[in-house]
């Protein structure tokens, strides 16, 4: 995301950055993303937004973990 994009994104979707930053660094689950490696879908509960789910896409690389997007999955749900 770029840094002005990233601000727009967080401000209008009502965000908060460290949900973003402990949903990749800390993730109650994880998948491929469908547009292939190494994009990688990262989830995790939110209790300050009614346990909703944020869905975080991101690319990780030895030197850097990149946030394509971010917001609150309503059809996501944990796996079993």
């Amino acid at each position: 995301m770029s840094p002005l994009h990233a601000e727009t994104v967080i401000s209008e979707r009502q965000l908060d950055r460290s949900w973003i930053e402990l949903t990749v660094r800390e993730p109650d689950w994880h998948e491929a993303d469908p547009s292939g490696p190494p994009t990688e879908r990262r989830y995790r509960r939110i209790p300050q937004r009614d346990d909703r789910i944020m869905r975080v896409i991101c690319l990780e690389t030895a030197t850097e973990i990149r946030i394509i997007t971010a917001f609150l999955d309503r059809k996501a749900r944990m796996p079993r």
